[in-house]
């Protein structure tokens, strides 16, 4: 088997139900995944919007997921720190949490939550935003997997 993200909630490529997103309860859905690769020490996830306009707007950063972890229930708690140990970085709403899809006007956006392997635990406080987290990890990825859903209003 390969490194896999999936989602009880959506498959990938279909619309993110509205319970997930600024429209609904605005909570992350479930996720879980197998086979990482070998050497694994965490796990970081980002998800993001890339048809935003002028930026890619970031809705989750989260990192120091144990290699044991397979899995994020729904609706991860709005802490610093969560249950299985990782750690939450800074949304571009500016808060450190999840924050569900929210795309302005009409048109359908995608979002990506990508799921990175990391050959090292990144020992990083809380409220790292996105651009920096990826920094850290450069040259610790092991592999790469990702899940995308659309929602339009």
């Amino acid at each position: 088997m390969a490194f896999e993200l999936k989602s009880k909630a959506f498959n990938h490529g279909e619309d993110i139900p509205e319970k997930y997103t600024c429209d609904g309860l605005n909570i992350s859905p479930p996720l879980n995944w197998t086979d990482p690769p070998e050497g694994t020490k965490s796990f970081a996830l980002i998800c993001d919007d890339p048809d935003a306009p002028f930026i890619t707007w970031v809705h989750w950063v989260l990192y120091g997921l144990s290699p044991e972890v397979r899995d994020l229930p729904e609706g991860v708690k709005k802490d610093k720190t969560i249950e299985c140990g990782g750690k939450q970085g800074k949304n571009s709403f500016g808060r450190i949490s999840y924050g569900g899809p929210c795309p302005p006007g009409k048109s359908t956006h995608r979002y990506f939550f990508k799921l990175y392997a990391l050959d090292v635990d990144l020992d990083i406080k809380p409220g790292l935003k996105k651009k920096h987290l990826l920094k850290s990890m450069k040259d610790h990825i092991l592999g790469k997997t990702e899940l995308m859903g659309r929602y339009h209003r």
